[in-house]
C-alpha cells in the first residue's frame, strides 16, 4: 500500500452505510445510527418517530432552540447508559456544510448520532534561508484521543455559534499563545474530510486547513494542557514522519498530505498526487 494512502485509508474505514439508519431533522437527513442506537432511541417516542425512510425528531420541534433541548436530553440519557461520553461542547448540527444550524448538539454525541462535526487545522509555517520548516506540536500523554502524538501548530473543533476564522483565533491563543492580530492573517487553504469508524459509531469530520506564516523569531508556547511542547521541524523531517511512521495524530496526517501536495513535495500532477488528492475529501 503507497505509504501516504494509508492514512487517508485508515481515516476513510467506512465503505458505505450499508446497515446503518437515516437520521432526519426538519425533513433533512444529518447522520447515521448503528442498529443498537436506534433501538436505544426507541425509549423516545415523544421526540424520535420512526418511519420506512429511518428515523426523525419529531416534527412538532421546529426551532432550533427546541430540537436541542430534546437532543440534550435524550444525549444525557444515553450517555448515562454508556452509550457516549459527553464532552460539555455544544456542536451545530447542519445537513450539509455551510448549511442552516438546525440543532446544536454535545460534541461527545456527535458520532453516535452520526453528524458531522467540522474543525480547524493550522500549518505553522517558517521560511527559513534552507527551506520551509513547520512548527509541530506534541500532544499531552493524557489526552483521550491520540495521546502523544503529533500535531498540528493549532487545531480544534469548531464549536456552536463560532465561524471557523472566529475558532482559529480562539484556539491560537489557547493552544499555541499566539496573539490574535497574528493568527487573523492565517490564508485558508482548503479543505480534508473523512468518514471513519469509531466506536461509537461513525465520526464524519470535515477539517478547514489554513496556513500561517511566522517569523523566525516567533515561539509557540503552550497555554493549555493539550499540548506538551513545540518543536520546529524542517518540512522533510514531517514528510519522512507521515510516509515511514504512526507518530501523526491519524487526521493531521491528511492534513499534511494537502500541504505537500500543495507544496510539490509529492506531484500533484502525478497518478499518486491525484489519487491523493481524490481521497482528502471523501466525507461530504
Amino acid at each position: 500500500m503507497n505509504a501516504f494512502q494509508r492514512h487517508i485509508d485508515a481515516c476513510n474505514n467506512l465503505p458505505s452505510p450499508a446497515g446503518l439508519i437515516p437520521f432526519r431533522i426538519g425533513g433533512d437527513q444529518v447522520g447515521w445510527l448503528r442498529p443498537d442506537l436506534a433501538r436505544a432511541l426507541t425509549f423516545f417516542p415523544r421526540d424520535i418517530h420512526f418511519d420506512g425512510e429511518g428515523a426523525a425528531l419529531a416534527g412538532r420541534l421546529r426551532s432550533p432552540g427546541a430540537r436541542s433541548e430534546a437532543l440534550a436530553a435524550i444525549a444525557r440519557s444515553l450517555a448515562g447508559r454508556g452509550h457516549f461520553r459527553l464532552r460539555d461542547e455544544p456542536f451545530d448540527v447542519r445537513a450539509t456544510p455551510g448549511g442552516p444550524v438546525l440543532a446544536v448538539l454535545d460534541r461527545g454525541a456527535l458520532p453516535a448520532f452520526g453528524i458531522r462535526a467540522a474543525g480547524v487545522h493550522v500549518n505553522g509555517r517558517v521560511m527559513r534561508p534552507d527551506g520551509l520548516h513547520l512548527w509541530v506540536g506534541m500532544r499531552s500523554k493524557h489526552k483521550t484521543v491520540a495521546p502523544g502524538k503529533l500535531d498540528n501548530l493549532i487545531a480544534g473543533g469548531i464549536p456552536a455559534g463560532l465561524s471557523a476564522g472566529e475558532t482559529l483565533v480562539k484556539e491560537a491563543g489557547e493552544e499555541a499563545s499566539v496573539l490574535p492580530e497574528l493568527a487573523a492573517q492565517a490564508r485558508p487553504v482548503g479543505r480534508v474530510s473523512y468518514v471513519m469508524r469509531v466506536e461509537e459509531g461513525m465520526r464524519r469530520d470535515l477539517l478547514h486547513c489554513f496556513d500561517l506564516d511566522l517569523p523566525e523569531g516567533f515561539a509557540p508556547r503552550p497555554n493549555d494542557d493539550e499540548v506538551e511542547r513545540f518543536e520546529l521541524w524542517p518540512v522533510r523531517r514531517v514528510f519522512e514522519a507521515v510516509r515511514d511512521t504512526d507518530t501523526v495524530k491519524f487526521n493531521v496526517n491528511l492534513v499534511l498530505i494537502d500541504l505537500f501536495l500543495r507544496e510539490g513535495l509529492i506531484d500533484p500532477e502525478g497518478a499518486e498526487g491525484r489519487a491523493l488528492r481524490a481521497g482528502l475529501d471523501q466525507g461530504g
